[in-house]
């Protein structure tokens, strides 16, 4: 591949710019507000319809619609109905950082725009660029929403009656944007003539800059493997019950909570468990802890590992239980199984990739993102995480260097055209 064809025809300013119209237009002092199924949402994805309209003054033959789960789609009809899926998604968690999810969503917009001015507005395979809805779950739970529905893996029944913090239910607010909580399933449809996924996100870790290195080349998402621990002892009085005898539920807690670090440390250095919440009963200083609920997530890329973590944790859990005189009882919150990416897509990733950065680390992905939905339809699916600075995300302190996001840029779009050659 030569010339502009070899990246797509992107230009890495014309995203920074969007990415910094975007944050002016939904973002304030505290960060992005663009929280799914609020006006603030609405009128970023009006704002990206005012991008498509742009590029359909010279492709006309750009097409958008919004499928039944509230994924915007805007298509560029190719030689071939083949289509090479780009995206990502323009919610954020609130007072979020400006990266997070719009960097894919940009960054895709650009392609296709690059795309339809190398190709004279007809690419060799059709080019469908994915706004997905509702990946952080942020008001109402659950993660995913769009690609989910997109994918198959819907729950109308669980989601139906979700409520946020006033009490408005996740039907209730479909509704007021115009859906149908039943009818979600319904954007699977979408995954017609699906010949590829890519996606760019930012890492929302450290390791990249651990290395010293801008970009990576995602090997797939962690299984996850989260549930609700729950230890039964004896309220009791603090002044009159000996040590001896208490039956302390916060003391079995504690104990697990210490113990899930070397489970996690001694399986992989890519192994993760976090226990996140603890609730005491009756929660006074003046009683021993006689119920004590907690919460554990744990991931990995590798289901055996995380198999043996689950295991290890539980059987934890049961010692440190019998040592404090208590009781333990699990239940599942949710899980979900470790999705590899497509080893073709990730040799195309890695070619585009070292050509602009001269390293190209694999890595595996913590946090869970759409493309993993989409690759669990069968799908073919690779994402490029590209440096954060500090590691942070999910608030405003959130950033990335300029340069790396022109690299970022560049590099997807080399990993763009690559797809394209290699499946039109």
């Amino acid at each position: 591949m030569s010339g502009t064809k070899a990246n797509a025809g992107v230009e890495p300013a014309r995203v920074l710019a969007d990415l910094r119209e975007l944050k002016a237009l939904t973002g304030d002092e505290h960060g992005a507000q663009r929280v799914a199924w609020t006006p603030v949402w609405l009128k970023a994805r009006s704002w990206f319809e005012g991008k498509l309209d742009e590029i359909a003054k010279t492709a006309p033959r750009l097409e958008r619609r919004y499928d039944a789960a509230g994924n915007l789609w805007a298509t560029l009809p190719g030689e071939s109905a083949q289509a090479l899926l780009m995206g990502g998604h323009l919610d954020s968690v609130p007072n979020g950082g400006w990266l997070d999810g719009c960097l894919g969503v940009l960054t895709a917009l650009e392609v296709l725009r690059g795309m339809a001015e190398v190709y004279e507005g007809r690419p060799p395979m059709t080019i469908r660029v994915v706004d997905w809805a509702d990946e952080e779950g942020a008001r109402f739970g659950r993660s995913l929403f769009g690609s989910s529905a997109f994918a198959g893996a819907h729950s109308i029944a669980a989601d139906r009656g979700r409520t946020d913090r006033e009490g408005m239910t996740l039907e209730a607010a479909l509704k007021a944007c115009g859906y149908d909580v039943e009818r979600i399933g319904e954007a699977a449809v979408e995954q017609k003539d699906a010949a590829a996924y890519l996606e760019l996100h930012i890492e929302q870790g450290p390791v990249l800059e651990g290395l010293g290195l801008p970009l990576a080349v995602v090997l797939g998402t962690k299984g996850v493997e989260r549930h609700a621990i729950t230890f039964h002892g004896q309220e009791a009085h603090s002044g009159s019950t000996p040590m001896t005898v208490r039956r302390d539920a916060l003391a079995a807690a504690a104990k697990l909570a210490l113990e899930i670090r070397p489970i996690a440390r001694k399986r992989s250095h890519d192994s993760v468990a976090t226990m996140g919440s603890v609730k005491t009963f009756p929660g006074i200083v003046t009683a021993v802890v006689g119920r004590c609920e907690t919460t554990l997530d744990m991931r990995d890329l590798y289901p055996e590992i995380l198999a043996g973590m689950f295991a290890d944790a539980r059987a934890a859990s049961e010692r440190f239980a019998a040592e404090e005189g208590c009781t333990v009882e699990w239940q599942r919150i949710w899980s979900i199984e470790p999705i590899p990416f497509d080893p073709k897509l990730i040799e195309l990733a890695t070619e585009a990739v070292k050509e602009v950065a001269g390293a190209a680390p694999l890595l595996p992905s913590g946090p869970l993102h759409d493309a993993a939905e989409v690759s669990r339809a069968g799908i073919p699916t690779v994402m490029v995480f590209v440096q954060s600075l500090n590691g942070l995300s999910h608030n405003s302190a959130e950033d990335t260097k300029e340069e790396h996001l022109a690299m970022a840029v560049k590099a997807f779009g080399g990993l763009a055209a690559r797809t394209l050659a290699e499946f039109a």
